[in-house]
């Protein structure tokens, strides 16, 4: 992946919508993010202190305490991972997945333990050999083919949890139909963000947002191409 601009489609052009029906009928699998973020953008180390100690972060485990005491927002994500047909992974988030999801005991009714361990997963990765969560398939090779062949399946919901390199990836490829931001309400101040300070500038359609009694903001969007921006003076 790291020729990210390699097959990108024109800059201004809309990307078709997905998860409609085709000419013939035919309903398309969709490409989805989901992403828990704090309001400054971070995304790394919500789960534990532990988690993601990359580049000296200090303050994981910032979304726990709150999403553990936010039944609303609890309710949504296990409904969320409850529709997924499958699932698309970096190679780190796949790992923390794989030590957490993938070793609860199979008594476990979780939502989504059982999403997670039953459905297929994909990784998109170059190094990760052997894995030994069931139901996992590599991607090694040309990620963009293999995930085009994956959304052109009928029907369904393909989704990106977490992934944030991969993330950006897909939107520079113009492959994601949808994007959750679950937003929570605080600022960490240090940390990798979902989006750095420079990149490609994308539209996005506000298509659905809600707010828990938490304070976690939830807002759906589609991408639709390139903003537009005031003329300059004069122009």
């Amino acid at each position: 992946m790291s020729d990210w601009r390699r097959g990108v489609r024109s800059r201004g052009e809309r990307q078709p919508a997905r998860g409609a029906a085709t000419e013939n009928g035919t309903v398309i699998m969709k490409l989805t993010t989901v992403t828990h973020v704090s309001v400054d953008g971070v995304m790394q180390g919500l789960g534990g202190p532990d988690e993601d100690r990359r580049g000296g972060f200090e303050r994981g485990g910032w979304a726990l305490p709150l999403f553990a005491s936010d039944n609303e927002g609890a309710a949504y994500v296990s409904q969320v991972f409850q529709r997924a047909d499958a699932f698309l992974f970096g190679r780190w988030t796949y790992e923390v997945f794989a030590r957490s999801w993938g070793a609860i005991p199979e008594m476990s009714t979780s939502p989504i333990r059982v999403a997670l361990n039953s459905r297929p997963k994909y990784v998109a990765s170059t190094t990760l050999a052997g894995p030994r969560w069931a139901n996992t398939t590599v991607l090694s090779g040309e990620v963009a083919a293999a995930v085009g062949e994956l959304k052109a399946k009928p029907a369904g919901e393909l989704q990106v949890h977490g992934s944030g390199r991969l993330v950006r990836w897909l939107l520079y490829h113009r492959l994601v139909d949808e994007i959750t931001l679950l937003i929570y309400p605080m600022v960490i101040g240090q940390g990798t963000r979902l989006f750095p300070g420079s990149g490609p500038d994308i539209a996005l359609d506000l298509v659905d947002s809600r707010a828990t009694a938490g304070g976690v903001t939830i807002q759906v969007y589609r991408p639709a191409g390139r903003p537009r921006y005031a003329p300059a003076e004069g122009g």
